[in-house]
């Protein structure tokens, strides 16, 4: 068998492993899950009314709220769930599974591509399952045409490629599976210092450049102009090319951390 379709067919392999893993033992992802949710629900219920009121200068308006903080909490979602990958691929380094595999005739590249690919798919699972519940709470995009909603999945779908190279890096540093899980908790905590929740131009200016120069900000207002049909601007690019650095990052980092060991 030729290396690439070895590649292809252990790759395959290992993506099953993962995916029957998260099935059957589905506690991790739904607690990972709940975190975005709550957030919505907090957010547009608790403090719905005050927060449209601040963003539009007007009366209170939760139906806007609702549309303003969806994009946000659907890139928030992705942040939290690929958590998960950092937890699983720090266990099969800590439970041996990794050098049992390095011991046998497989791909090595399969072991990292079948743990990013599945992460991938439950991103974007999961953000089909909050998107859900913001529609069910009153979230319409009605601006949204065909070429909107495919370039708004092409980059969720980037966005989560590039966080889920990251948090595998981190995965692989990490000592033991809790280590890796705390350190990836940014993933959750930059979207809360970003635009999802409120305008960055109306935060005081010394932490403004904080919210405007990191990648969830940017990310989120394409994901918003997509959907509500907002100005974009230099966002798109900006989102971009965030994400083609976070995977160039993340890709080498976590090779280079895999490699380091013997063959």
């Amino acid at each position: 068998m030729s290396s690439p379709s070895l590649a292809v067919r252990d790759s395959n392999t290992m993506l099953r492993r993962n995916l029957l893993h998260a099935w059957r033992y589905p506690s991790g992802s739904l607690n990972l899950l709940l975190t975005p949710i709550l957030m919505l629900l907090l957010f547009v219920y608790v403090f719905g009314d005050v927060m449209s009121a601040g963003i539009g200068g007007g009366g209170a308006d939760r139906s806007e709220y609702i549309a303003y903080i969806v994009p946000g909490l659907l890139l928030m979602t992705i942040g939290s769930t690929v958590i998960g990958a950092a937890v699983h691929i720090s266990m099969d380094v800590t439970e041996g599974l990794i050098a049992r595999f390095r011991t046998m005739a497989i791909h090595r590249g399969s072991l990292l591509i079948g743990h990013v690919v599945g992460s991938v798919l439950q991103s974007v699972i999961s953000v089909v399952l909050v998107g859900a519940v913001g529609v069910a709470i009153g979230f319409r995009s009605t601006d949204a045409g065909v070429l909107e909603w495919i370039a708004a999945f092409g980059l969720i779908t980037l966005f989560a490629l590039a966080l889920t190279w990251i948090a595998v890096g981190m995965g692989l540093a990490g000592p033991n599976p809790e280590a890796a899980g705390n350190m990836a908790m940014p993933l959750i905590l930059l979207p809360l210092i970003s635009s999802a929740f409120i305008p960055a131009d109306t935060m005081p200016g010394w932490f403004r450049p904080i919210a405007e120069y990191q990648p969830f900000t940017p990310a989120i207002e394409t994901l918003r102009g997509l959907l509500l049909g907002t100005e974009i601007g230099n966002n798109g690019w900006i989102a971009i090319a965030w994400c083609i650095g976070l995977i160039v990052l993340g890709y080498r980092w976590s090779t280079s951390l895999f490699n380091r060991d013997p063959e």
